[in-house]
Formats: C-alpha cells, sequence, structure tokens
C-alpha cells in the first residue's frame, strides 16, 4: 500500500517477536527511534481496562502513527482507540459513470472507547449531540477503502502468485501513513492533535453506509463526523 500511494517512500519493516501487546509496542518504539515519520498499525484487540498503559508506546512526538479500525464491524479496537494514533476506518469504493462513489465499508470498526479519554481537537467536530452520546474517544478519525469486494490489486510474487485483490482496514491504515508522509508535516505533530481535524473540509466527507444497528453515528455514516469513516477520505495531501 505504501509503495503504491508514496512510490518515493522509504519502506522500513519492523516485524514483532510475537503478537502479544507487549511486543507489539516494543515494535512500535523500535520504528519510532530508527527515524520513521509515520508508522502504519494492521492490528487490533479487544479493548481492556489496562489498555493506557501502553498508550506511551504510540505517543512519539513528530510521527504520525496510523491505527487500523478493526474488520469486524462496529465495535472498539486497540490501539486504534489510543488517543495517540490516527484510527483509520473503511470505506466501499465504486466506480459510477465517468467517477466514484464511497461509502462506509460494513466491516470497519468503529464507536465509543470504554476507556480512553476523548481529545478536544475531536472534541471540537462534533456536535452537541454527539457528544452526550459519548464523552470518550472515539473511533475512527479518517478513512480509505478497504471493503475486500471494491479493494485494491496487488501482485504476489510469493506462495500464490499473479494479481490478487486485497481489502481490509489493514488496507486503509498504510494508505493513510503514506499521504501523511506525501504531506511532509508530520515533525509538526505533538502527539496530541491529528491534522485532518483542523482542515476537515480538505477530507471526502463519507455520508452514506454503517457498520452496524447501533443507530446513531458511531456505526452510521452522514454528514460531518461519523463512526465508521470519521471525518472521510484524502482529497490529495490538504488534509494532512
Amino acid at each position: 500500500m505504501v509503495s503504491a500511494i508514496c512510490p518515493n517512500c522509504k519502506i522500513l519493516l519492523v516485524e514483532a517477536t510475537s503478537a502479544t501487546f507487549s511486543n507489539l509496542s516494543a515494535a512500535e518504539d523500535t520504528a519510532a527511534k530508527l527515524g520513521a515519520s509515520a508508522i502504519s498499525n494492521s492490528y487490533g484487540g479487544s479493548e481492556w481496562s489496562t489498555e493506557t498503559s501502553y498508550d506511551t508506546h504510540y505517543n512519539h512526538p513528530g510521527i504520525a502513527i496510523t491505527v487500523s479500525s478493526g474488520d469486524s464491524g462496529y465495535g472498539v479496537q486497540y490501539p486504534a482507540a489510543s488517543p495517540y494514533v490516527t484510527a483509520v476506518g473503511g470505506t466501499s469504493l465504486t466506480k459510477a459513470g465517468g467517477g466514484w462513489t464511497e461509502a462506509a465499508w460494513s466491516g470497519a470498526g468503529s464507536g465509543c472507547s470504554a476507556y480512553e479519554p476523548r481529545q478536544t481537537w475531536q472534541t471540537a467536530q462534533l456536535t452537541s449531540s454527539q457528544k452526550n452520546l459519548c464523552s470518550n474517544r472515539i473511533v475512527a478519525d479518517v478513512s480509505a477503502v478497504a471493503d475486500p469486494n471494491t479493494g485494491v490489486s496487488v501482485y504476489d510474487t510469493y506462495g500464490v502468485s499473479g494479481w490478487l485483490v486485497f481489502g481490509g482496514t489493514s488496507v486503509s491504515s498504510p494508505i493513510i501513513a503514506s499521504v501523511y508522509a506525501l504531506a511532509g508535516n508530520t515533525s509538526s505533530l505533538d502527539g496530541k492533535f491529528s491534522f485532518p481535524y483542523q482542515n476537515p473540509s480538505a477530507l471526502n466527507d463519507i455520508t452514506t453506509g454503517s457498520n452496524g444497528t447501533c443507530g446513531t453515528y458511531l456505526c452510521q455514516a452522514g454528514a460531518g463526523y461519523d463512526g465508521p469513516t470519521g471525518l472521510g477520505t484524502p482529497n490529495g495531501t490538504g488534509g494532512f
């Protein structure tokens, strides 16, 4: 995904020893230490009461950290819930006539975190009713194509060779990390705000689709901010 969105980016792969949060967070710190300007994470797990103890590993000022919101529909995962990351939701991208339409992907994760506080920059983009419905951190922040049925083409040279189509928010997270890298502003990130919230009009607002039956903006796309797609999808680098 990175090579597709940012062909001139230098890609550094950091592999954790195992899929535990202690080792994954150590890999996060290693990527930061080795000089990454944007770090993409395509993993997540159910929230738990002491998850905030891991937040420090995702708090690296000057580095954009993106995280998949999940592929199981409505519900919040960690580390997407961390207040120090850009949680990336997903869309279905469909060709329509001479252009394209986007809707919230049914598999994208979203919702109100049970343990993480909401950032002031997210609060500023919420209506009064949205604030009242959730007083904590809300997932997601932004989104990109993730529906495997309308996914991205990848040429595989190992195992199953040839062209395949991939999806999931494991696709959308590195897309957004690459847009951050292309924008070239990550050195200004202080770990406590996200550029898209400063300029939401620079994104494509996704207003249709849902990832669940909660009956609110936490699972239903609509005008302005919503859970499944956040503020929307990149329209160039202006929002980043």
